[in-house]
């Protein structure tokens, strides 16, 4: 009988250019030197059964990431803790380990949003900046286009977000909260919504800080 251990951990500003794919091999790394007993998937090419919530955007850092972890023995979140803790580098911290049903639904199906502090500059009054967070939530839709690589998407910026607020401003130093949307139909990125309002500068720093889940299993 499997099991299934969710952990939610810090992200810092040591490892936030590592790319999703680095995050999974650091953690496959950590787990297998800690001496956890991992499940593995079945097949030729079997693999630990690991898997990270969302994605973390290049650059970003974060105090809500979570991974679920699958293990062909329970295990007490204590002895797991201190093992994993000592394998993980500088930059990596783990902050809560739960027991989740194995009959819960995918840890990646049950996202729907994400939080952001994000940090900006901006030569703005205020009012004329909480005038930009208002047009842009009372906008029935806000056309954008974003460039990857030589493909060109199209889309609804607005039915990415959810709420914006500004949290703090101080002589152009701006600090805002970005709730957006992050599931299947679409995940808005903060960069963006910052360029919409029109921001000038990219932000100076962006830092996720919570993942909304669907209620079973949820606490992100």
């Amino acid at each position: 009988m499997w099991h299934r251990l969710r952990l939610r951990f810090r992200r810092g500003e040591e490892l936030k250019f590592i790319s999703h794919l680095d995050m999974m091999r650091l953690w496959e790394r950590a787990l297998r030197r800690a001496g956890i007993p991992l499940a593995y998937s079945e097949g030729f090419t079997a693999h630990p059964r690991l898997a990270l919530a969302a994605p973390l955007p290049i650059g970003v850092t974060s105090e809500a990431e979570m991974i679920d972890v699958y293990l062909t023995r329970p295990i007490s979140h204590q002895i797991f803790t201190q093992a994993v803790s000592r394998q993980l580098p500088a930059g990596v911290e783990i902050l809560e380990a739960r027991v989740v049903p194995l009959t819960a639904p995918s840890l990646q199906s049950q996202v729907h949003h994400a939080e952001y502090e994000v940090k900006l500059e901006d030569e703005r009054e205020q009012s004329r900046l909480q005038e930009a967070i208002d047009a842009f939530l009372a906008s029935g839709a806000f056309p954008w286009q974003h460039q990857r690589d030589k493909e060109v998407r199209h889309y609804d910026l607005r039915a990415l977000v959810e709420d914006l607020r500004l949290v703090r401003w101080e002589n152009g130093k701006v600090t805002m909260l970005m709730r957006v949307r992050c599931d299947s139909s679409g995940t808005g990125r903060p960069e963006q919504v910052a360029a919409a309002l029109g921001f000038v500068r990219p932000p100076v720093s962006c830092h996720r800080i919570r993942l909304l889940l669907d209620k079973v299993g949820a606490r992100g």
